[in-house]
């Protein structure tokens, strides 16, 4: 079948027929069922965190610390004040950046769990680049490093689709397979191909210079990747909503059969919006090597790409609500070391909140299902009830 010059009217066609569920859903009903149904969108991953922070507050009580108290040392910690606001978004500018390595290929069908691996290429690339343009002007070293941060990660993300379309692979199985080779070069690397002889404590590669380094936002202690993480969001929002690629991506993510039909390159489509989500853990890893720590060492493998995914999915993969989604786990994990000196809570506590929150997700999402199966139900009885 030829391919059609123009995806206009297959757009406005869809648009008047509207998605599938939408033939059984009521057209008319009370203002309890309308209302709720334009809420729950956002009802639903509201009381997703609110059981997280119950279930964590019994956690907390069987420790023998008073809930309340940890929520005040964690509120504190994250927006107390400037200092704890500023360390807040520290956290959250590679949250941003890899919560896009979810949400674009979820918009495919796609479960992509491989934001770490992405991260850690790209700044293993970012750092030997850094450290082979060590006489070049410290404007075109950061340049090509970011480029090369995000090329990298695209192309760890890219391999994804491409083993997703053209050899059947599971994409989350596949990327969460690749975070393990990402993280075994990253060893590797630091271990022998570029370690300072110096570094003997804490294996590492040779530092970068400092003009390479990215200066921090005027009087702060904030660093670009802020501004990057909140652009990618944005331009990521755009992209999907806004233009004929996002539209491509969505029909196939709705009907791959159907984009085959209507002849789009699904093929190609897949391996470019993985490219394209892969690019900004590689340029959070270029960040964080050269902003944060100045050199390539295990403390890359922060679980940044991992926290990401639960803000992909508690931001329903929505690439603007992923920024504030992530100004909340940023300050959660911040908070980290406070629950520690104040309250004695073992380093890992963090990681359990976390975890009840990705639970509290999954049981939200099967509630929404049930929930629009039930709205689905009540329409098509009111339809019979009016025929018959």
């Amino acid at each position: 079948m030829p391919r059609p010059t123009s995806l206009k009217p297959l757009e406005r066609s869809l648009a008047d027929v509207g998605p599938p569920e939408a033939a059984g859903r009521p057209k008319s009903g009370t203002w309890f069922t309308r209302v709720t149904q334009c809420s729950t969108p956002v009802l639903i991953p509201a009381g997703a965190i609110i059981a997280s922070l119950l279930a964590f507050g019994i956690f907390s009580a069987a420790l023998g610390a008073n809930p309340l108290a940890v929520d005040g040392s964690i509120y504190r910690a994250a927006f107390g004040n400037w200092y704890a606001i500023q360390n807040t978004l520290l956290r959250a500018a590679p949250l941003m950046l890899c919560s896009l390595c979810t949400a674009i290929p979820f918009r495919l069908g796609l479960i992509v769990i491989g934001n770490e691996g992405a991260l850690i290429m790209g700044g293993i690339s970012a750092t030997l680049v850094g450290l082979s343009l060590e006489a070049a002007p410290p404007l075109i070293a950061q340049i090509a490093m970011a480029l090369t941060g995000m090329a990298a990660g695209g192309l760890w993300i890219g391999a994804v689709g491409a083993l997703r379309q053209y050899r059947g692979v599971n994409e989350t199985i596949s990327s969460l397979l690749l975070n393990y080779v990402a993280i075994a070069i990253l060893n590797q690397a630091i271990n022998t191909w570029i370690r300072d002889p110096e570094s003997v404590n804490k294996a590492s590669s040779f530092p970068l210079a400092d003009k390479q380094m990215l200066p921090s936002l005027g009087t702060t202690s904030l660093h670009p990747g802020i501004v990057f993480g909140l652009l990618a969001c944005f331009l990521a929002w755009i992209l999907l909503k806004k233009t004929t690629f996002g539209f491509q991506v969505r029909t196939i993510g709705g009907n791959v059969r159907a984009a085959q039909l209507v002849g789009l390159p699904v093929a190609r489509l897949t391996v470019a919006a993985c490219f394209l989500a892969g690019m900004g853990p590689g340029l959070a890893g270029m960040v964080e090597v050269a902003a944060i720590h100045g050199r390539l060492n295990e403390s890359l493998n922060a679980w940044y790409g991992n926290s990401a995914v639960l803000v992909s999915f508690l931001a329903r993969q929505n690439p603007l609500a992923c920024i504030l989604i992530s100004l909340l786990l940023g300050g959660l994990i911040e908070s980290g070391g406070m629950l520690q000196r104040n309250d004695q809570f073992p380093d890992a506590t963090v990681l359990v909140f976390q975890g009840f929150v990705f639970l509290a997700i999954l049981f939200s999402e099967s509630l929404q299902g049930t929930y629009s199966r039930f709205l689905i139900g009540r329409g098509r009885s009111a339809e019979g009830k009016r025929h018959g």
